[in-house]
């Protein structure tokens, strides 16, 4: 890869991406940094497909960070090494794409190419966003977290606040949803009523029940580093395609 993949803040990507953060205070900084260097990055397109998912990364950790300081986590040691680790995963992905194409997963290629791409809205690429940190990034943010913690998937407190993470989706989706749908659209969702909600925040429900169920899988392997590192490619390619799936005009035309 031979362009500046992040344009004009290439650098000031690259210096951001790179920190390393160890709370979820943190994080959230983190994101809220990028996501000012993201705009920049396309100044006459304010649908930047990377904005746009970064927009909605922000918003679901900011609340997960206030869920952390209201108590409502029963381990939230677990809950803050897991938030850390799993965004560690995108801010490497972003520093890769910056450096090295060759070396950033396909999962997030699939998004990261679409950076100029006027024809692809918020919403779709929000989704494709989450479906490359979800279904890619997360099963190994969770066997990274129990190895930390020198915990597994036994732990009910540590599944319970899991999946707790799934009713701040369901909390956040219709704002976040309706903020990036056109005139046309909101109209159209008006008329569907909670249906469009229910839908997708199901739809992450089982993306993270998967992505759970791929953690398990992970763990019985990793005494076998072969195993895990072909498992991890056709976790990739396997979330890329979904990713140019959702990115497809068919498939945004509908979302």
């Amino acid at each position: 890869m031979t362009e500046r993949a992040w344009e004009m803040v290439q650098g000031e990507i690259a210096e951001v991406a790179s920190r390393t953060p160890h709370e979820v205070a943190e994080v959230v900084a983190q994101l809220s940094d990028l996501q000012i260097l993201l705009d920049k990055a396309t100044p006459d397109d304010d649908e930047n497909p990377v904005a746009a998912f970064n927009h909605l990364y922000w918003t679901i950790t900011s609340t997960i960070l206030d869920h952390l300081n209201q108590g409502a986590f029963r381990d939230p040691e677990f809950l803050t090494v897991l938030d850390v680790e799993f965004a560690k995963r995108y801010f490497n992905a972003i520093r890769l794409w910056g450096r090295s194409a060759a070396q950033t997963p396909e999962a997030w290629k699939v998004l990261f190419r679409q950076i100029d791409n006027k024809g692809i809205r918020s919403l779709p690429a929000a989704i494709a966003g989450v479906n490359a940190h979800v279904n890619y990034d997360l099963p190994f943010a969770v066997v990274r977290t129990w190895e930390l913690l020198g915990t597994d998937y036994s732990s009910e407190p540590q599944h319970q606040d899991y999946l707790h993470v799934n009713e701040i989706f369901y909390e956040k989706i219709p704002q976040l949803r309706r903020g990036y749908l056109s005139t046309w659209q909101l109209v159209i969702d008006r008329l569907n009523g909670p249906l469009d909600d229910w839908y997708e925040d199901r739809a992450v429900e089982i993306a993270r029940d998967i992505a759970w169920m791929d953690a398990k899988r992970l763990w019985a392997m990793r005494g076998s580093p072969e195993r895990i590192g072909r498992a991890g490619t056709s976790l990739d390619h396997h979330t890329a395609l979904i990713g140019w799936a959702l990115l497809s005009p068919l498939c945004a035309m509908l979302q």
